[in-house]
């Protein structure tokens, strides 16, 4: 049986844009059905007067009025959260209030309990997550030790990306002083020292962005990708002599972003520094994820998000959902030497297996290496990535070649294993037909010599012409002979 999700939402106003985002699907790893922003940019005139301005105001209002509509229309079920523009402003309250009106009940969030949220964000996306998150404002940044699989300490300080320009202003060293000030006196100066930073927040995603542009990165997905610290440096030293044209030319980057980079780059810097950061790793998960982690029981929590997401991929797009694990399972004796964090991703790609089927035929093995490579994933980095693309690339479509697109994103050793990976699948696709019960009554295993499939009396008309050949293709792979040999 199909399960059915209810639809919720969360309406974000923080300091530099108000944002819906809804969602259904699995709790862990729900799918975004609806996300758009308004930049209303709250938090830009509380240096200079202590009050939202009334532009601001009124972008905001208007932001608020078109969310509460599309939440009716969507009929989900709406959270509403502020953040330290509303929380500071002296006319916060205002706004607090316009939104009651349009039925909008907003909780006001402290920076605590901003930091916590951020934490979870990151959890819930990089589970292993081992370092400290900087979550980058408009009005704030937080900064949250997560190790664990939990959250520590967490401080938050008044340096939300549209401060810091008046702070920037002098251009002397009077805001690297004023940064470093605030971060030694509240006791975090080398509480990352060896760990990575990782990055929340629309401006440093966008620094991210724009190091992907400037070195021509063949896989645009910003969640995972890493800056070392001296990269910071040089992306701070380039915002300087690139036009607004070349800053707004960077797929992705708004110019309300584009103009904001330098400030965030050097907030970056100097945090990286006093931290003792190894790198700066972004997240795509942050305030609103961790919202919704927060409210998930233990073992709900306690699911791999990558198996969660694959399974529920594989469900809607592929013919028998129950393929997957099944699959997964059967090819397993081939594979036992392989390290603990390939298991979850070999497993990833039986799930995803079938999706290429309601395809073109003649496309069915670029469609399965688009999902798998393109797809709203966590809990996986770039090389892990790749393999899940070359897995599905060759199970679809037979090829032992190593994808072109794959180059530079994993090593030779990866890829090869993958395609392994994805002549099994493809035997035990072929095999079985996608159905599960050859695949209950069959068995695989690994003989000196021989890659020998068990089969039954009643399972041995299903070992014709095409599943002998898919049999050694797997079995040369693996430096072996394909052998047939009675199952029970």
């Amino acid at each position: 049986m199909t399960p059915s999700y209810p639809r919720t939402g969360i309406v974000d106003i923080g300091s530099n844009s108000v944002r819906l985002v809804v969602y259904q699907g699995h709790p862990r790893v729900p799918a975004t059905l609806f996300n758009e922003k308004v930049m209303a940019g709250l938090g830009r005139s509380l240096a200079a007067t202590g009050a939202i301005d009334s532009d601001s105001m009124a972008l905001a209002i208007g932001a608020l009025r078109r969310f509460a509509a599309v939440a009716r229309e969507m009929e989900a079920e709406v959270r509403t959260v502020a953040t330290a523009a509303v929380r500071d402003a002296s006319n916060g309250h205002r706004l607090i209030e316009a939104a009651s009106d349009l039925g909008l009940t907003v909780e006001l969030l402290s920076g605590e309990q901003e930091a916590t949220a951020s934490g979870l964000g990151v959890l819930s996306g990089i589970p292993d997550a081992d370092g400290v998150v900087g979550d980058l404002g408009g009005g704030s940044l937080e900064l949250v030790r997560v190790v664990a699989g939990t959250v520590t300490d967490r401080v938050s300080f008044p340096l939300g990306v549209l401060r810091i320009a008046a702070l920037r202003q002098g251009r002397g060293p009077g805001f690297d002083r004023h940064v470093t000030r605030l971060i030694r006196e509240a006791g975090w100066a080398g509480r990352g020292r060896g760990l990575p930073l990782y990055m929340v927040g629309g401006s440093w995603r966008a620094l991210a962005r724009l190091d992907m542009s400037l070195t021509h990165y063949p896989l645009p997905i910003i969640h995972g990708y890493a800056l070392a610290p001296e990269t910071v440096g040089r992306l701070g030293r380039s915002i300087a002599h690139l036009s607004k044209q070349r800053l707004r030319a960077v797929p992705g980057m708004s110019s309300a972003r584009a103009g904001q980079l330098g400030d965030a780059t050097a907030l970056l810097g100097v945090v990286m520094r006093e931290l003792g950061s190894a790198s700066a790793i972004a997240s795509s998960s942050g305030l609103r994820e961790g919202l919704l982690y927060a409210a998930l029981d233990k073992p709900t929590r306690a699911l791999d998000p990558l198996i969660v997401a694959t399974r529920e991929e594989g469900r809607l797009l592929g013919r028998f959902p129950e393929h997957g694990d099944l699959l997964a399972a059967w090819i397993a004796p081939l594979f036992a030497d392989d390290d603990p964090h390939l298991v979850r991703i070999r497993h990833a790609a039986c799930l995803l297996a079938d999706t290429g089927w309601r395809a073109n035929p003649e496309f069915r093995d670029e469609r399965g290496f688009e999902v798998a490579l393109h797809g709203n994933w966590v809990a996986i980095d770039i090389a892990e990535r790749a393999m899940l693309a070359q897995a599905l690339h060759t199970s679809l479509g037979g090829t032992t070649v190593p994808h072109p697109m794959l180059t530079g994103l994993a090593n030779a050793g990866q890829i090869a294993l993958a395609i392994r990976w994805g002549l099994a699948i493809r035997l035990g696709q072929r095999f079985s037909g996608g159905l599960a019960g050859p695949l209950q009554r069959a068995s695989l295993a690994l003989r000196p010599g021989q890659v020998a499939l068990a089969l039954s009396a009643q399972d041995r008309p299903l070992y014709a012409e095409t599943v002998e050949r898919r049999h050694a293709a797997l079995a040369g792979a693996l430096k072996r002979k394909a052998a047939v040999v009675a199952g029970s």
